[in-house]
Formats: structure tokens, sequence, C-alpha cells
């Protein structure tokens, strides 16, 4: 798995003429399989998570992902690192479904036989065999968010990040996007308000205004979050 390391790392958002404190001096070691985040809206949970691929570079401290420093080393980093959005339209960039898939591909430079068959065994997987030619934003809610998970499980990242993956499906969908996750090979962190979803996991941490609050099991986690916000 990935060593994922963040040491000291706080990041502030411009705003108006001073500044927003949003993550606040975190230091953490990742190396699970399973990482669940969770926390308040406005905790800073998905602003870390968006460190993690170098979306967000820190405002002090250093994030590395297996020794690769996000803030200069962002294009190594995000070659390792694949990020799911809360809601797929946001990266769903391509007008059929194959071709979306194929899109991270293309821009590796492979070779066309290779996109291919990777897309066709991406398509497969995912159950979205039927839909290729089909018009990517008509496919349904759960649909797209499978899409948005095969175009960045094709690419092969070693570590996947989601944010909030859930948030806009059904029960039904939630499922299905909690079976591909248990199913995933690769190190995954996971930011959810679904405290379901990440009761198998290896390790849960909570976000509490901006600060890491606490870092443990899930049941552990999930009792502090709970107490948190009562």
């Amino acid at each position: 798995m990935p060593v994922i390391e963040l040491d000291h790392v706080s990041h502030a958002f411009a705003e108006g003429v001073g500044s927003r404190l949003v993550v606040d001096d975190v230091t953490l070691t990742l190396t699970e399989q399973r990482i669940g985040v969770i926390g308040a809206n406005g905790s800073g949970k998905s602003t870390f998570a968006r460190m993690l691929n170098a979306l967000v570079i820190p405002t002090t401290g250093k994030v590395r992902v297996d020794g690769l420093d996000t803030a200069s080393e962002a294009r190594a980093v995000r070659r390792r690192v694949g990020f799911c959005f809360t809601d797929p339209d946001a990266q769903i960039v391509m007008p059929t479904v194959a071709e979306d898939i194929a899109f991270g591909l293309r821009r590796r430079r492979l070779a066309p036989a290779e996109v291919a068959a990777r897309v066709d065994a991406a398509l497969g997987s995912y159950g979205l065999d039927a839909h290729r030619d089909h018009p990517a934003h008509l496919l349904s809610g759960g649909q797209k968010q499978l899409l948005a998970l095969a175009s960045v499980l094709v690419t092969e990242p070693d570590l996947v990040v989601m944010d909030e993956p859930t948030t806009l499906l059904d029960l039904a969908n939630t499922e299905r996007i909690r079976t591909v996750v248990r199913g995933l090979a690769q190190q995954v962190v996971l930011v959810t308000h679904d405290l379901d979803l990440v009761d198998d996991f290896d390790r849960v941490i909570v976000f509490h205004e901006g600060r890491l609050a606490f870092d443990g099991s899930p049941g552990t986690a999930v009792a502090h979050y709970r107490a948190l916000v009562r």
C-alpha cells in the first residue's frame, strides 16, 4: 500500500481581505488499505482529501504520497492517486461512456489496442457494457458514479480518494458503490457522511473544526463523532 504522510499540514483559503483556516496542523501517517474520513460539513475533511492528489496544496506543512511531495511533484502524484468527486458530472468530460473511460488512457499515450482492451474490461467490470455508446450525461446517478469510478480505475492508480461518492445516490446505488469499494485492490481513502459505509474499514479519522479530532477503529471513531455532534 502507498504511504500517505502529512507533516504539520494547514490550509487557509483566501476570503475577502483575509483568510479562513480550514485544516489546522494535521500530522498523520496512513498505510492501511481502507481509510474512512468523517466529520461535519465544514470540518475540513474534503480539503484534506483534495490535498492527497494535489488538487489543494497546503499553505504550510508537507503532504507526501510514497515520498512524492504534492507541492513540487504534483504530476507524479496524480499519476498514482485517482480522485472521485461527490458529483460525477464534475468529472465526466467526454460525450459517450466509452470515450469518457478512454480519456485518461489517451492522455497517457498508450497504444490504441491497449486503450481498447482496458476500456472493454472496465465497461464489463462496472456493468456499463450495454451503455458503451450512450451519452454519458444521460446515465442514471448510480451509473454516472460507476462511470466516474471506472474512468479513474482504468488508469490503474495506487490510491483512490473518494469524496462523498454516495451523497447523491439512492439506497440501491449506495449499496452498489459499497460493494465496488469493498472489492478494490487499491488503497482507498473515502470521505463520507454515511457512517455505515466505513463500518468495515481498517481505520477511520474524524475531523472537527479543521483539526484531527480522533483516529482509530470504525466503531470508536463513529462513537466519538456522534459525541461531538451532540
